[in-house]
């Protein structure tokens, strides 16, 4: 039965088949089962296929997953390291960053030291005689860190400089004068606080590497001594130096001298200069006409014979003139030459009374100016600038010096003539008493 519906479905699926190829129920039965067989052999093929696929498959996958595995382990152990090596990292960042912040500080200071040491040797005396600022411009001047090289000349440099501050140096070197000519002289390194020559101290100019004369030099002691130290070539001499290596030496030829200071007081200072030379040469004439008059006075005190050419003695005259009139006719005589003798023993002292107290009202004077010139200055410019106001105040000050210089002595002369000059009259008084008296006597 179920044979037959196999085949009667055989027969509805393929009618072409069973009309064409198929001739009897056999024939076709055969063919069912060859197709049958044929049909089992390829699904089996298929299954082993599909067996096969599966397989391979599977052994992919278990490869991938392996593979997987293996590449989840990897990562792990790179992770592991990549954290390792980030905290090492870390760590080497650290100790790099205090290293290059050492490093860096040190650079600094290395450049720091390099341009003090510069700017000392360019201004060094020692520059003028040996050239070596090259070390110090390349350190200054440097971008990366110095070199042992460099680091040891700089140490050179330095200790160099400290050994030849304490040196006394004679050599030869070209020499500018105040007029501007260049030639080449002899001259004394003391250490690196002065250059002498011949002619006096001299000065460094670092722009040019040269040695110039001063436009002013110090005082003459200063230079005197200076001349005989550059004339000492053995043994010990003694010189000043300027420990601030040329600073104090500028600013003591820059100072005024005695005739700039008193230019300051203007016309009220000339003024009261030539008012203190008159009264001194008013006093000094004075004093020695007096001191001629009491020398002669003394000698006619001692001598018998009136002698005309002193006071005493023509009051002498006058007595013996007289002699036969009675005493108190000749104390009238006598008074009247004692009052004739006293006019030139008192002669200009009323003159050298008033210089001396207009001295310093003068003097006064110029201070007033002088502080109005100032605050004149100080409303036009303000008091910005010290300089501006300079001259007020030095007026100032050297008219109310002046002033005092001029009355102070003038003064004391004042009161040494006029006593001179009362010690004199009290001489005359004294004698034409003791001459009435002695007439009085006679008779």
């Amino acid at each position: 039965m179920i044979r037959f519906i196999a085949l009667a479905a055989l027969a509805v699926a393929s009618p072409a088949v069973a009309q064409d190829a198929v001739s009897t129920l056999e024939e076709l039965l055969n063919e069912v089962r060859n197709q049958g067989r044929q049909t089992t052999a390829e699904n089996r093929a298929r299954e082993r296929e599909f067996q096969q696929n599966r397989d391979q498959q599977k052994a992919m996958l278990d490869e991938t997953l392996a593979q997987l595995r293996a590449e989840q382990a990897k990562s792990e152990r790179l992770k592991a390291q990549f954290d390792n090596n980030e905290q090492e990292l870390e760590q080497l960042s650290e100790t790099l960053r205090i290293r290059i912040g050492d490093m860096g500080e040190m650079f600094g200071i290395v450049r720091q030291v390099a341009g003090e040491t510069k700017t000392t040797v360019d201004s060094s005396l020692v520059s003028a005689q040996i050239d070596r600022s090259d070390v110090a411009n390349r350190l200054a001047q440097a971008t990366a860190l110095p070199s042992i090289e460099d680091l040891r000349g700089l140490q050179a440099l330095l200790l160099e400089e400290m050994i030849e501050s304490g040196k006394v140096v004679r050599f030869r070197t070209a020499v500018e004068n105040a007029a501007g000519v260049t030639s080449e002289r002899e001259v004394v390194r003391v250490g690196v606080f002065n250059v002498i020559s011949d002619a006096g101290f001299l000065t460094y100019n670092p722009g040019t590497n040269s040695l110039s004369e001063l436009p002013r030099q110090p005082a003459g002691r200063y230079v005197s001594a200076a001349g005989d130290f550059f004339g000492t070539t053995s043994g010990n001499a003694s010189m000043a130096v300027d420990p601030s290596r040329g600073n104090l030496l500028s600013l003591v030829i820059q100072s005024p001298s005695l005739l700039e200071q008193i230019s300051f007081g203007g016309m009220v200072g000339y003024t009261i200069i030539v008012m203190g030379v008159i009264g001194l040469v008013i006093a000094l004439m004075r004093l020695l006409s007096l001191h001629n008059t009491s020398r002669r006075v003394k000698a006619q005190r001692k001598s018998e014979s009136a002698s005309l050419d002193n006071p005493l003695g023509r009051i002498h005259a006058v007595y013996e003139a007289n002699q036969s009139a009675g005493p108190e006719t000749l104390e009238l005589k006598l008074d009247e030459a004692i009052m004739r003798e006293g006019p030139p023993l008192e002669r200009f002292q009323s003159l050298l009374k008033v210089i001396a107290g207009v001295a310093p009202l003068m003097g006064l004077l110029g201070t007033v100016v002088g502080m109005i010139r100032t605050f004149q200055t100080i409303t036009l410019f303000g008091t910005g600038d010290p300089k501006l106001m300079a001259d007020g105040i030095s007026q100032a000050l050297v008219t109310t010096a002046l002033g005092l210089i001029v009355a102070i002595p003038l003064v004391f002369l004042h009161s040494l003539i006029s006593g001179r000059s009362k010690e004199l009259i009290e001489i005359l008084e004294e004698q034409s008493a003791g001459m009435v008296a002695r007439n009085a006597e006679s008779r």
